[in-house]
């Protein structure tokens, strides 16, 4: 399952019990224990894939000034 923070980032959360905290060594929830599938982590690196890029288009666009149209 994937839920998005407030700035956008997305994160992966547990398909069991939705916690966010997983044992990334053994690819586990710590609240509950499920193992994460690894159809959930590729769909997770999709999103942050997808994230980054979206970001780096942002970063890419020029701030048009509050005063550009102004002389």
């Amino acid at each position: 399952m994937i839920f998005h923070n407030p700035a956008g980032a997305p994160e992966l959360a547990c398909e069991q019990c939705g916690c966010r905290w997983f044992d990334r060594i053994h690819d586990t929830c710590y609240e509950c224990g499920a193992k994460v599938s690894a159809e959930s982590i590729a769909e997770f690196n999709q999103a942050v894939e997808r994230f980054r890029a979206r970001e780096t288009l942002r970063a890419d666009k020029p701030e048009a000034s509050p005063n550009s149209s102004v002389r």
